[in-house]
């Protein structure tokens, strides 16, 4: 019997006890080690933000992203855009993509906009990107990229229009601790001219800002860290008449599932801005409270 309740007693460990444990198993894994990193690859490392790494020459892969954009100052407002593209590197520093694009809308009483809801196609996009500098000979790496792209409806409103734009950007990074912590900046201009189909009417915005990241690799391949942006809206293609701005922050995490899958997530909300239309601490004309982005590829 003694011997039966001293095997309880060890086999059976007081609740502290075993709180204790998996609190150190948490920081075993969470905490990042020496031994255990691997060369960082920032082209798909980032939620919202975009790295200067551009891949390797004849590489091709296939990417997805859905990027959903929630709730406006009333009523229901989900807006989702689903992306499947086809990317390959043909030369040195040169990254060309192609897209093709479907939103979803849910719109009900969300004030200023016609109720929507509808899952179509939504248009078509490519990307080139070129690097300047590579981190490997370089103190930090730079690229910088057009996104041309023609879309069905309006981004906002869920309206149809023809729209056509380019979103460009100039992306640096830097490796904070080689192959453990890097950091991201990017500077966005992205003028788009649109008709109404409804009342064949052009208008023209534009929208401009800064991105930044940082990210730690806690485990070989898998890395956590945290996004912001200011982004600012603008009546015409220039910076003449200000329409609102918003400040966005929120958490990223990357999981490298294979030496050829990937996939990454990212949440942010809307913690300041300011709309020329309404009052209120946030814009909630031009942006959402909170947007959030799955990414996943692989290679072939």
């Amino acid at each position: 019997m003694a011997a039966l309740r001293a095997s309880r007693r060890f086999a059976a460990p007081p609740r502290r006890g075993r709180m204790a444990q998996s609190w150190l198993l948490l920081v075993l894994v969470l905490v990042p080690a020496a031994a255990r990193t691997e060369p960082i690859d920032t082209e798909h490392l980032f939620g919202f933000t975009i790295g200067s790494d551009v891949g390797e020459v004849g590489e091709k892969e296939i990417e997805g992203s859905v990027t959903g954009r929630f709730s406006k100052r009333t009523g229901t407002y989900a807006a989702t855009t689903s992306t499947l593209s086809a990317e390959y590197v043909p030369v040195p520093n040169l990254r060309t993509e192609v897209t093709g694009v479907v939103n979803s809308y849910d719109i009900a009483g969300a004030s200023g906009l016609v109720d929507q809801r509808y899952t179509a196609f939504g248009g078509l996009g490519a990307d080139i990107r070129y690097r300047l500098l590579n981190r490997a000979t370089a103190p930090f790496g730079f690229a910088v990229g057009a996104e041309p792209h023609w879309s069905r409806s309006d981004e906002v409103t869920g309206e149809p229009v023809r729209q056509y734009g380019v979103d460009f950007v100039a992306a640096a990074d830097w490796e904070v601790v080689p192959n453990r912590i890097v950091a991201a900046f990017n500077l966005l201009y992205q003028p788009e001219t649109a008709r109404s189909k409804l009342t064949g009417t052009w208008s023209q915005d534009s929208t401009a800002g800064v991105a930044m990241a940082v990210m730690t690799q806690v485990r070989p391949g898998i890395f956590v860290g945290a996004e912001a942006r200011y982004l600012r809206v603008y009546d015409g293609s220039g910076f003449d008449s200000l329409a609102g701005q918003g400040f966005f922050v929120g958490p990223t995490i990357y999981f490298k599932l294979s030496e050829r899958a990937w996939i990454a997530a990212a949440w942010s909300a809307q913690v300041a801005g300011h709309t020329t239309t309404a009052v209120g601490s946030l814009d909630l004309v031009n942006f959402e409270r909170q947007q959030a982005r799955v990414l996943f590829g692989v290679d072939f």
